[in-house]
């Protein structure tokens, strides 16, 4: 009899689901709005993945009842007092087939990492770190709190000090920088003081959608967009590193797998963070995750009904460069 397999990456823009067979072949996708219960509640939740999750059956031309394993990254799923609300959520699927249910993060290092275990340094609009150990059993995680909690690295955060740097060098605390002109030109201000009173007074806002002009800023050489990029890549590496020691890798040769649009800037952003895992964990190895992170939903979901993850399974579904 033939056997299929449901992975779901519940994100924060965005559902993708995929059904597979024993194979590892793609039988269906399907896509909806986000799964980030903390972005669209628990309702929004479940409609988003109910819809994806249909559609990608529809595709398959199967029902729910003949899935035999499925697995589940949920954007925001930081604790373990919200399990029981998410379950809640993924029961109403009807599903009869063992499931595992993991941080958005965790399905990345199933895809990319080799064997499926390692870290995953999640830094986009946000940042976020998950490790899996090479038992497949253990987890390791930082909180995913942001600034709250001294956590910040990604696209919010570099923006934001960004834009102090831009106050420094209008009250002469800090050297000129080149980003004052770029949010000049991004934002329309004729000068620093228009720019940094529609700032403070709420006409003007400059979003995390502004992080490329930091980067824009350090390849033309500015010193202060230097110095920010080497501050979030050291941020981003104190993130793995603390995971590297939750799970004990430090003697370990292992992947990190670097998730999400802010890594895009490239080796100014990644090489002081390789540097600081690499002062603690010598083996690490940095990678860029290439696949759809609902491959490794899916590798999961095989793994929890027993299958063992073979080289061909992995390459089938390798051929799914996107949703």
């Amino acid at each position: 009899m033939a056997s299929f397999f449901l992975g779901v990456d519940l994100g924060s823009s965005k559902t993708h689901a995929l059904v597979s067979n024993g194979e590892g072949a793609v039988l269906g996708i399907g896509r909806s709005g986000p799964g980030n219960h903390e972005v669209v509640g628990y309702d929004g939740f479940q409609q988003n993945l109910k819809l994806a999750v249909q559609q990608a059956l529809d595709a398959a031309g199967i029902k729910i009842e003949m899935i035999n394993g499925a697995g589940f990254g949920v954007s925001g799923y930081d604790w373990d007092f919200e399990r029981p609300a998410i379950l809640n959520v993924i029961n109403t699927l009807a599903l009869n087939a063992p499931i595992e249910v993991v941080n958005d993060a965790v399905p990345g290092i199933v895809a990319a990492a080799r064997d499926g275990w390692g870290l995953a340094v999640v830094s986009g609009t946000g940042c976020n770190c998950w490790g899996r150990d090479y038992t497949h059993s253990r987890l390791g995680h930082v909180t995913g709190g942001g600034t709250t909690f001294g956590e910040g690295a990604g696209a919010s955060e570099i923006v934001a000090r960004s834009i102090h740097q831009v106050a420094y060098q209008y009250t002469r605390r800090g050297p000129e920088t080149l980003l004052s002109h770029l949010y000049m030109q991004l934002t329309g201000s004729s000068n620093l003081e228009e720019l940094l009173s529609g700032l403070a007074m709420g006409s003007i806002h400059i979003s995390p959608s502004a992080a490329p002009l930091v980067f824009k800023a350090a390849e033309a050489g500015d010193e202060v967009a230097l110095n920010l990029l080497d501050w979030a890549g050291n941020e981003l590496g104190e993130l793995a590193n603390a995971v590297i020691r939750q799970l004990s890798f430090e003697a370990l040769t292992f992947d990190v797998v670097l998730v999400g649009s802010f890594f895009n800037g490239g080796d100014r952003l990644i090489n002081p963070m390789r540097i600081k895992i690499h002062s603690l964990a010598p083996g690490a190895n940095l990678v860029r995750l290439k696949q759809p992170p609902a491959i490794g939903a899916v590798l999961m979901g095989m793994e929890k009904s027993g299958v063992k993850i073979t080289a061909l399974i992995r390459e089938n579904l390798k051929k799914v460069n996107q949703l």
